[in-house]
């Protein structure tokens, strides 16, 4: 029922107001008395949380309803209005016919496993426990946790800059970080600022050929730099004062040698480039790597010394700040960087890349996809990772085969120390993958996407 990001999937089919009333009797029936439940902008959304609240109070629990607001908002308001747990409706980087819920605690984490489970076991078997008429829980509506969000930016950030920026919000709650920029002295354009539960300004994942109005705006303008979110803004991507998107793996780079010293690590999970891996040891760092998804960065995070974390999608993580990815602090702190550091574009060619492909393919059997690449893998090389796919490393490069925990898709990134090389081992990925098609649905070569 769960993937890397909570529960997501087509509104209709998967996700249905039926599960979203389930999970919240499941939640109050595993103990969770006060849960703050908010959604993005999607319109689908109202009628999900409604599901949501009723399920909660059915069961006898009390719903903070938050209305609208990002992701990071939800995640840190749960202790703020003494709730214990946090639900929001949202499908992310995913397309308006999706939805889904993101589930979260009191220390502003991702549910882990164990807890997953529970509801799950509960949603799949239907043990529930419904209260009498005067036993059932409350509505309650909720402060204004975007204010309270906007002055923990104010607070978590140091500029002392004049800077212009273009914010993208993606037609969701992003355009928090428009306010919250402003706030600290900046002149901010903002693009698909109106909430629109259609998307309709742009798909909703701010990869570079979704952000082309941003890039061009920016590069038309004085503007410092530009960014982008996706539907609930828990993802910022940038773009350089010349109108240059920045590539995932970059920014971590320029986010991970700005926040880690030395003997200190920064997490990210296995399909990070090795140039995060320079960037570190450039200031006597490095990186540990994860499964992929923000909510096994988060519980890196956990581990002493570990003093940020990012995925190349997009998610970055302030631990001193908040467990959750948090894209308008992303934003603010990209801010900061700039003012501190000089033009985004000059740092970013301070970086040293290495030639990186990725795809997709579309099936409908990732699992029998991967045991066939998995087994054609293990009789070809000796040493593999399979914590989250398989990833294969060689000495000058690596490839990483995995399926997407948010869609119905196999993703294949390759990067080596030559494009020759890169061109190489994605081609021999992909080559296990189409040939993995046998006994299955088959599958069909997608562009190039950041999602997870």
């Amino acid at each position: 029922m769960f993937g890397t990001s909570g529960i997501r999937g087509e509104v209709g089919q998967k996700v249905t107001a039926q599960l979203a009333f389930d999970v919240g009797r499941a939640l109050a029936s595993e103990g969770h008395d006060r849960v703050v439940v908010g959604r993005d902008a999607r319109e689908s959304g109202k009628l999900l949380a409604d599901a949501v609240s009723a399920g909660l109070r059915d069961c006898g629990a009390d719903a903070v309803r938050a209305g609208v607001v990002a992701t990071p908002t939800l995640a840190r308001s749960v202790w703020q209005v003494n709730g214990d747990a946090g639900v929001e409706v949202t499908a992310s980087h995913n397309p308006p016919k999706d939805n889904g819920l993101k589930l979260w605690d009191v220390t502003s984490r991702a549910f882990d496993r164990s807890k997953r489970d529970a509801v799950a076991d509960r949603v799949a078997d239907g043990t529930f426990a419904p209260r009498s008429s005067s036993e059932l829980g409350s509505e309650i509506a909720a402060p204004d946790l975007a204010e309270n969000h906007r002055a923990a930016l104010r607070e978590a950030t140091d500029l002392d800059a004049d800077l212009s920026v273009v914010v993208d919000a993606g037609n969701g709650p992003g355009v928090l970080t428009a306010d919250a920029l402003r706030d600290l002295g900046c002149s901010v354009t903002t693009l698909n600022g109106e909430r629109d539960g259609r998307l309709s300004g742009r798909p909703s994942e701010p990869t570079a050929d979704h952000c082309r109005d941003l890039r061009a705006v920016v590069a038309g303008s004085d503007a410092d730099f530009g960014v982008a979110h996706d539907g609930d803004a828990d993802r910022t991507m940038a773009v350089t004062e010349d109108g240059e998107f920045v590539p995932g793996d970059v920014l971590l780079a320029l986010f991970g040698r700005r926040y880690a010293e030395e003997g200190t690590q920064v997490a990210a999970p296995l399909n990070t480039s090795l140039a995060v891996d320079d960037a570190l040891a450039s200031v006597g760092a490095s990186l540990t790597r994860t499964k992929v998804g923000d909510g096994f960065v988060a519980e890196r995070l956990r581990e002493e010394g570990v003093v940020f974390g990012g995925e190349p999608s997009g998610a970055w993580i302030w631990p001193d700040e908040t467990f959750c990815p948090d894209g308008p602090l992303a934003a603010c702190r990209l801010a900061q960087l700039v003012g501190e550091e000089g033009p985004l574009g000059e740092l970013v060619e301070t970086v040293e890349t290495y030639p990186t492909e990725r795809t997709s393919v579309r099936t409908d059997d990732k699992r029998a996809k991967m045991e066939a690449a998995a087994d054609a893998l293990a009789d070809e090389y000796d040493d593999l990772d399979t914590r989250d796919g398989v990833r294969v490393e060689v000495e000058d490069g690596w490839f990483l085969v995995r399926a997407s925990g948010t869609q119905p898709l196999v993703r294949v990134t390759a990067e080596a120390e030559t494009e020759a090389r890169a061109g190489e081992l994605f081609d021999r990925a992909v080559e296990l993958v189409d040939e993995s098609s046998v006994g299955s649905a088959g599958g069909s070569l997608m562009s190039s996407c950041n999602g997870v």
